[in-house]
């Protein structure tokens, strides 16, 4: 039977809030604060992602991060009318191009921002991109800036994750030699560990793929994506989604990781390696009514967390009870949940410890289906949440990934389209 219960492996307690909530977790309080419309809050005014292509094989294989940034660039400004000097900051989140803050401010002069519009680039890895939006989100909570560009973008064709090289000082500890491994081998450990049988994961595979399947034949990713023009193709499809899959062809699936574990993970059960970019534009309440913008959604608060490097793929079993803690939210109180599928094997146990029905997290699939190029995905989990909220009439997202080298994090966000 799918998804069969393994109650028995839930965890007995959550950490605790050991440190005082950030100030954006601190002005709510419930779900009636956090639906409260104050001229003070932090909206999105625009959230739109390029269609994801499939790495090395895909149709931005040969497409550098630097233009795939000036592409996005250029369609948001002409999409929504923004003039480009009213823009105070831009944040781009980016994990593995070389020298990714000049590529990046390169291209958005390029695109025609002015120079005088500065620039900064994030890397926390998989939560690279909510990271851009909350480091926006919180220059204009701090009254620094009023309106700025949260970005992610990743070419994991051009720009693979490189291996890290430390001293012995630093990989003889063990924690710290856990933690510059491969993201498969901690995909093994957590299968091992925590006993996810291969069924179980290919199970939830499943799930993710015919779930991005049918929404791609619907036609509901074009609700999120933003075509870009790129050498003279229109980009506006995703080309990672495999229709078609059943669970018998994956089980028929060969390991990925034969050498590390049991061997569970395969191709069909672990997120794709894709390229893409996304982009939100956030200002406050006030600014977007005075001017006219649309406001689509409002940003709530962020949180993160780190656990053991081995076990990395745990971690929103930590980030989201400690966020829903700082703002007085039960999780029932959520209406749509989009939690990072970096592996079927993490991904099934968080599902399973979290008790979160299934039918509200990742509802058109996610990155097993979709992809996960990693500094987009934060961003492209924000955009999908949202257009599915606006599809659901719901109000509140919360966002979920683990983190490369034993991190976590959460985001909440409220729709108001």
């Amino acid at each position: 039977m799918l998804l069969a219960s393994r109650s028995s492996l839930r965890l007995a307690t959550f950490p605790t809030l050991t440190r005082s909530a950030t100030s954006s977790a601190q002005k709510y309080q419930g779900r009636a604060s956090i639906l409260e419309k104050k001229p003070d809050d932090v909206v999105i005014t625009y959230a739109k992602r390029t269609a994801v292509g499939r790495a090395k094989k895909g149709q931005l294989k040969d497409t550098p991060v630097d233009e795939m940034l000036h592409a996005l660039f250029k369609a948001t400004l002409e999409k929504t009318g923004l003039q480009p000097s009213k823009i105070d900051d831009i944040c781009v989140a980016t994990c593995h191009p070389p020298s990714p803050l000049y590529v990046s401010r390169a291209a958005a002069i390029a695109a025609g921002i002015p120079y005088t519009v500065p620039i900064s680039v994030v890397n926390r890895l998989c939560s690279s991109g909510l990271m851009a939006i909350r480091n926006i989100a919180n220059s204009i909570q701090a009254g620094e800036i009023s309106l700025g560009l949260a970005v992610g973008v990743e070419s994991m064709s051009l720009n693979p994750r490189p291996t890290p090289e430390v001293v012995p000082a630093v990989s003889e500890h063990p924690d710290a030699h856990d933690c510059l491994q491969p993201m498969g081998w901690t995909s093994e450990m957590v299968a091992q560990t925590y006993k996810v049988p291969r069924k179980v994961q290919d199970e939830y595979a499943y799930i993710s793929h015919t779930r991005a399947s049918k929404a791609l034949s619907e036609g509901i990713f074009a609700d999120e994506i933003i075509p870009v023009e790129l050498r003279g193709t229109i980009v506006s499809v995703d080309d990672t989604i495999r229709p078609g899959v059943t669970l018998e062809g994956l089980a028929k699936l060969k390991p990925a990781f034969p050498q590390w574990g049991e061997g569970s993970t395969t191709a069909g059960n672990a997120s794709g390696v894709g390229d893409g970019a996304g982009l939100c534009i956030l200002t406050t309440r006030k600014r977007a009514e005075q001017e006219g913008m649309e406001i689509l959604g409002k940003y709530i608060t962020t949180t993160v967390v780190g656990v053991e490097p081995r076990y990395m793929g745990i971690s929103p079993i930590y980030a989201i009870p400690k966020i829903l803690e700082q703002v007085g939210l039960s999780s029932d109180e959520v209406d749509v949940y989009e939690i990072n599928e970096a592996f079927a094997s993490q991904f099934a146990h968080c599902v399973e410890q979290l008790n979160v029905p299934i039918k509200k997290i990742n509802p058109n699939g996610g990155a097993i289906a979709i992809s996960h190029p990693l500094a987009m995905t934060g961003i492209r989990q924000v955009v999908t949440g949202l257009a599915e909220l606006r599809r659901k009439n719901g109000q509140i997202l919360l966002t979920s990934m683990c983190v490369g080298s034993g991190m976590g994090a959460a985001g909440i966000f409220v729709n108001e389209a």
